[in-house]
């Protein structure tokens, strides 16, 4: 399977699963919330899994352990603030298309353009082309989403949205980085070739306690 088709049929999985997670909501379940809830701890779940499959090199030096228990205890930090704002569904859904929007963007139009690499030792694909066009993608996903649901432009989305999607590329650098100290490709291979649950929601590491923090 080509990864063009491997993209497309995870994210219509993801869709697939925010569709279900809403219509759930629509019967006053909370779906988008234990939707949350698998995804945070599957996170947790699938980096310890990595951690004790790591050769002994890769573990026992101080550096990696200082780099892998920080992004350890990121997740525990994704975590909490997934349980904190799992109950506003529209709030999890907006940041949900957003990230995917930016991640699909800044894919495409990286290779689409393609140019200068952002941090070529970090991530050899991310280029300073597909970073610019994901914000643009996942800033108008914002405010095509906002008047959807309310039905008006709401220009605070803007800001909020450039910030999700600038945010989200950070989180995906974070976690190649954190990829390369653990010398893998991907974090597991649920989801086949495209990789693991990290894989798909590392745009979210940075972006749920900044979310966290505004709405307290």
């Amino acid at each position: 399977m080509s990864e063009t088709m491997n993209r497309i049929l995870v994210g219509s999985g993801l869709v697939a699963l925010a569709v279900i997670a809403w219509l759930l909501e629509r019967r006053g379940i909370p779906g988008v919330y234990y939707l949350c809830l698998g995804v945070g701890l599957g996170m947790i779940l699938e980096f310890l899994s990595c951690l004790w499959r790591a050769p002994r090199d890769v573990m026992f030096n101080t550096k990696n352990l200082i780099i892998f228990f920080g992004f350890l205890a990121l997740l525990g930090i994704d975590f909490v603030s997934l349980i904190k704002i799992g109950h506003r569904p529209m709030m999890i859904l907006m940041i949900l298309v957003i990230v995917c929007a930016a991640d699909i963007c800044a894919w495409g139009f990286g290779r689409l353009i393609g140019g200068d690499k952002m941090w070529e030792h970090i991530s050899e694909h991310k280029t300073w082309a597909g970073q610019i066009f994901g914000v643009v993608g996942g800033t108008l996903t914002g405010l095509a989403y906002g008047y959807a649901t309310m039905g008006h432009f709401v220009p605070q989305l803007l800001w909020i949205g450039i910030s999700i999607a600038l945010l989200s590329q950070y989180g995906d650098l974070t976690a190649s980085f954190v990829k390369r100290r653990l010398k893998i490709k991907d974090f597991s291979n649920v989801l086949g070739k495209h990789g693991g649950i990290i894989d798909r929601f590392d745009g979210w590491v940075y972006v749920l306690p900044i979310i966290w923090m505004v709405l307290a």
